[in-house]
């Protein structure tokens, strides 16, 4: 400060002295010169000049004011370079102390004075009760306001001191860090306490310590600063974003199946609205510690507290009849987010630690709090929400019934004429749609019901039943018979334990639109584009092992022995020739591929071999059958079709034995011929041919042992025409078969219908 200056300083500081104390000039001199000494970088004379104005201001409040006055010329008369604010208060109370006396002071009024002064050397904000403490201190309040008077100073004024208090200190970033602490602790209640300096001084008080945080954030070292804060944020503002998105999901969901004609469609309609406009007010929630920002919040919880009780009192209780739809999970997920949403910003406001109650400008660990968070509820939707949503349904809708009894054995069917078992009334099923297992036999019925019967008895053993489902399951037996694969319409495939009907798994969305290729070992398909095919080698599960997509306009057939895949590629775009491949069961590797000259269609796996029929020109009979080594492409063998050979030609396994089912002569209703051939899987040479007067265009069903079984009505009755090595032997069935029903071979057993029986054959 220059000479002048100093000397009008010292002039304005001396006339506020205006004789505290009577005779008490020297003592004014000795204040006044401490405040301007040269060895001070801070607490200078504008300093106490802002704290003596303010003073004057609130003075009336106070209950001693010569105390307080005299307690603030005092408070940072001592000070020492890079001291802090407790040292310097207490220096400065035993300067009272030792001063005082010597102008004839009372000692009550001193000791108030050094009293007061210690009070400054704490600054922080007061108590969080302080608009109404248990005791007020009217002097302590009224001195302590003024000396934070300084926080409220024009902006520039404000900012050079600052920079003196932290320039006073000495280390430039640990000046920094400190000042940075006792400024957040600042903002974190009310800085003055006394009503009128709230009114006053404290709008410009809070925006100049807000300036100076963010100038000393962008100065201090600490990228992580605020994520907890921003954190919270994030998840207050996109849960309430998640919560619509999954409302709008429920919205087009029935809450029951089958869906009332009556049921609202409004309540998941207005969620979704409540959260979407939700999303920005608890993101200003979050980031708010005022008390509107907490009601709000507090509001959302609570509406969404209530609606969660609401919805699960509401869910359907699910019967045979009756099921759960997908709206119930997908609501109460919804109300779920909103809750989360609510809680997050409810949390945010009320954080009262000082890492989190100011939120400076943006840094490293703000940025990734906003990035992962939302990317964080994205995979709870996708891995969590949607897979619980799934299961709840599934799990809610399913009931399995039985005695679970042992099973028994596979019998044979002798076709002598009678019944080994009638099975009890099966509505919607028949035995051309059994399924043979290791447990029994599989029947599929049209109100969403698999039922597994003894193979021994026709006992029911088990019965897996669905509510939401009322239509007629595709069903497939896979691993060896241990499993089925049941595929409910907007359901998907199911895996069941053919031995308990227990559920295992159901087949992840995405494969709800594969067809099954083969169901053991289980090949999938399913269309690209149009014209495109892919083929999935996939576990019982329903997981993908490898996909094969060969390109555009390709259509794929395939078959699998138990190691390999071999597959028939049709290209229907271009002059790239038809193809056959073969691919590694387990890992999807092509092992081998080539152009036959013609395209083999009717391919089957019989002893290992895949068989597959050569075309012969426009004819539907072929001009051979042709045996393909699966791992390696070779063909065993050749087996040439008689030229007068006219019919389908139906290709058959039967163990070690590929049974071919013609008809010699032309194919015209005239002919009563049918002819069946047995081929040696391994060799490729005929073991035994029948012909029989049988016509050619009956369904038949082909025994593991080798027979052929038509059913055929007669004047007298139904009778199962049965062609073997010995040829032709008719026998009349009993009465209440359905002989316009096709019978259905599973193993050595020959299976018929009723009326609404599956009937076995003895």
């Amino acid at each position: 400060m220059r000479p002048g200056c100093q000397t009008v300083a010292v002039v304005a500081l001396r006339e506020r002295w205006n004789e505290l104390i009577p005779g008490s000039t020297a003592l004014a001199d000795d204040l006044v010169a401490r405040y301007v000494g040269r060895n001070r970088r801070a607490y200078r004379d504008q300093y106490l000049d802002t704290v003596l104005t303010a003073l004057d201001s609130l003075i009336q409040l106070s209950t001693d004011p010569t105390s307080v006055r005299l307690a603030a010329w005092f408070h940072r008369a001592v000070h020492e370079p890079g001291g802090g604010p407790a040292e310097d208060a207490e220096s400065s109370a035993r300067l009272v102390e030792q001063t005082l006396p010597a102008y004839g002071v009372d000692p009550i009024r001193i000791a108030e004075v050094a009293r007061l002064v210690r009070l400054t050397g704490d600054l922080a904000t007061p108590p969080v009760d302080s608009y109404a403490p248990p005791r007020r201190d009217a002097n302590g309040d009224v001195l302590l306001d003024a000396v934070n008077a300084t926080l409220a100073t024009a902006p520039s004024r404000y900012a050079a001191q600052a920079a003196e208090v932290r320039r006073d200190t000495g280390d430039r970033a640990a000046a920094s860090q400190r000042r940075y602490d006792e400024v957040r602790e600042l903002l974190d209640g009310h800085l003055y306490r006394t009503q009128l300096a709230r009114q006053r001084m404290g709008t410009a008080a809070r925006t100049n310590l807000q300036a100076e945080l963010a100038g000393l954030d962008s100065e201090l070292p600490a990228p992580w600063r605020g994520w907890q804060q921003a954190a919270l944020a994030a998840t207050a503002t996109f849960s309430a974003i998640a919560a619509a998105v999954v409302s709008i999901a429920a919205a087009g969901a029935s809450w029951q199946v089958p869906a009332l004609e009556s049921e609202t469609g409004w309540p998941p309609v207005v969620l979704a609205v409540l959260a979407f406009f939700s999303a920005p007010v608890l993101f200003r929630c979050a980031r708010s510690a005022s008390q509107r920002a907490r009601l709000i919040s507090g509001a959302v919880v609570a509406v969404a507290a209530t609606g969660l009780l609401v919805a699960w009192a509401q869910v359907p209780v699910t019967n045979p009849a009756l099921g759960v739809g997908l709206r119930v999970p997908l609501l109460i997920s919804a109300l779920l987010l909103l809750l989360v949403a609510g809680t997050a910003g409810l949390v945010a406001s009320l954080l009262r630690t000082r890492a989190a109650r100011f939120l400076p400008s943006r840094n490293l660990g703000q940025q990734l709090a906003w990035l992962a968070v939302p990317g964080l509820i994205a995979l709870t939707l996708l891995l969590i929400v949607q897979p619980v949503a799934r299961n709840y349904v599934l799990n809610s809708n399913e009931r399995v019934e039985g005695a679970h009894r042992p099973a028994g054995e596979m019998p044979t069917s002798l076709l002598d004429g009678k019944v080994a078992w009638v099975s009890r009334a099966l509505s919607g099923a028949g035995a051309e749609e059994a399924v043979g297992t290791k447990y029994g036999i599989a029947i599929p019925r049209q109100t969403g019901v698999v039922e597994m019967l003894d193979a021994a008895t026709g006992e029911l053993r088990w019965r897996y039943t669905r509510s939401d489902s009322d239509e007629k399951p595709n069903i497939y037996a896979t691993a060896n018979g241990d499993l089925l694969i049941a595929e409910f319409a907007d359901i998907g495939y199911l895996l069941l334990d053919a031995n308990t009907g227990q559920r295992k798994a159901a087949w992840p969305g995405r494969t709800r639109d594969h067809s099954i290729q083969q169901a053991d070992p289980l090949l999938t398909g399913e269309q690209v584009s149009r014209g495109s095919d892919k083929l999935s080698g996939v576990d019982p599960d329903g997981r993908q092992r490898w996909t094969f997509e060969p390109g555009s306009c390709t259509d794929i057939g395939a078959v699998a022995t138990r190691d390999t895949v071999v597959t028939f590629l049709g290209h229907s775009c271009g002059d790239k020739p038809d193809e056959m491949t073969g691919l590694d069961l387990k890992t999807g590797k092509q092992l081998w591929s080539k152009s036959p000259a013609d395209t083999y269609r009717r391919p089957t796996v019989v002893g290992g071999l895949v068989v597959v029929a050569e075309p012969g020109g426009d004819s539907d009979v072929p001009a051979a059958l042709i045996a393909v080594e699966p791992r390696t492409g070779e063909t065993k063998w050749r087996w040439p079709v008689p030229r007068n050979w006219a019919c389908r030609t139906l290709l058959n396994p039967a163990g070690k034995l590929l049974v071919v089912v013609d008809c010699p002569g032309p194919d015209t209703q005239e002919n009563r011929k049918t002819i069946v051939t047995a081929i040696d899987a391994t060799t490729g040479k005929t073991a035994w041919q029948s012909t029989a007067a049988v016509s050619p265009r009956a369904r038949v069903a082909v025994t593991t042992d080798a027979r052929v079984v038509s059913l055929v009505r007669g004047s007298d009755g139904c009778f199962a025409n049965v062609i073997s090595r010995t040829g032709l032997r008719q026998v009349r069935l009993p009465n209440g078969i359905s002989c316009s029903r096709d019978a259905r071979a599973v193993g050595n057993l020959l299976l018929t219908s009723g009326n609404g029986s599956v009937i076995a054959l003895r």
